[in-house]
C-alpha cells in the first residue's frame, strides 16, 4: 500500500509496468437504503476518478485488480468480477494529467508514458459497506462513499464505465447474486427486496418478489429475526454459498 508521502511509483520516469493497459475497479456498497460507490478525489484539484491503477509486468489482470482493490479498501477477500473493455481511441485527456501532477507536487515529462494512450479493463467489485477501510492513494485527499445517485462528473469516461458496472450488475442480479457481499451474513427477505429495488431503480411486488426469490435455490431460511413480537418476526435468510467465483 502507498504511504501517504509518496508518489506513486507507476508515475516515476521508467515504471515497470505493461504498456498501455490499465485497471479501473468500480467498488459497490449497500448502506441505509443507498447503492454507493467508493472515489477518489485527487488533491487540490476538485477532480474525481474511480479507483484504479496500471499493470505491473510480472502480474496478471486479475491480481493487478486485487492489489488496488486491497489498498484501497483494506480487504483481501472481495468479490470481483471482469466486465468491459474501454478502448476508445479518445479514452486521454493530456491536461488532466498535468493538473493531477502538479496538484501533488510533481512535474511530467513531455514524453512520460502516462500521455499514451491506454485501454482499461472495467472491474467491479461487491463489498460489505460496514467492512470496508477507505483509504486514499498517494496523490488523493479521500476516498469515500458516494450515492450512485448523485455521483459526481468524474474524470476520463468514469461515469461510463460507472455505467457500464451498474448495467452488469443489474443484468447479472439473478445469476450472481449468491456470490455477493452487499448484505451482512443473514438478512430479511425485505431487506433482500430492498437491495433489488435499489439496483434496479423500481419498486417490486413484494409477493413476487418473495416467490421468485425462493423459487432461484440461492437462500437458505433460519430462525426468525428477534423482534419482542414472535408471531409477526420475520424469517432470516442467508446465502447459499456458490460453488465457484472469481
Amino acid at each position: 500500500m502507498n504511504k501517504p508521502q509518496d508518489f506513486p511509483e507507476s508515475w516515476h520516469p521508467k515504471p515497470d509496468l505493461l504498456p498501455g493497459i490499465s485497471v479501473d475497479c468500480v467498488i459497490f456498497g449497500f448502506h441505509d437504503g443507498q447503492l454507493k460507490i467508493l472515489l477518489l478525489e485527487y488533491k487540490n484539484t476538485g477532480l474525481f476518478a474511480l479507483p484504479g491503477g496500471f499493470v505491473q509486468k510480472n502480474e496478471d489482470l486479475d491480481t493487478a485488480a486485487r492489489r488496488m482493490l486491497e489498498d484501497r479498501t483494506a480487504l483481501s477477500k472481495i468479490y470481483l468480477e471482469q466486465f468491459y473493455t474501454f478502448s476508445t481511441t479518445s479514452r486521454r485527456n493530456d491536461e488532466t494529467h498535468r493538473t493531477i501532477a502538479t496538484a501533488s507536487g510533481r512535474t511530467l515529462e513531455a514524453d512520460h508514458f502516462i500521455f499514451n494512450r491506454f485501454i482499461s479493463v472495467g472491474y467491479y467489485a461487491l463489498v460489505d459497506f460496514s467492512t470496508v477501510v477507505p483509504t486514499p492513494d498517494a496523490i488523493s485527499d479521500s476516498c469515500n462513499w458516494h450515492d450512485i445517485s448523485s455521483i459526481p462528473q468524474l474524470i476520463f469516461d468514469h461515469n461510463l464505465i460507472v455505467n457500464k458496472a451498474l448495467d452488469t450488475l443489474r443484468f447479472m442480479l439473478d445469476s450472481k447474486l449468491n456470490g455477493f457481499n452487499l448484505l451482512p451474513p443473514t438478512f430479511t427477505m425485505n431487506e433482500l427486496q430492498q437491495l433489488y429495488e435499489t439496483i434496479l431503480g423500481k419498486k417490486l411486488v413484494r409477493s413476487n418478489f418473495q416467490r421468485k426469490m425462493l423459487s432461484l435455490g440461492i437462500l437458505q431460511r433460519l430462525d426468525k429475526k428477534q423482534t419482542g413480537a414472535a408471531n409477526k418476526a420475520p424469517y432470516l435468510y442467508c446465502f447459499i454459498k456458490p460453488q465457484t467465483t472469481l
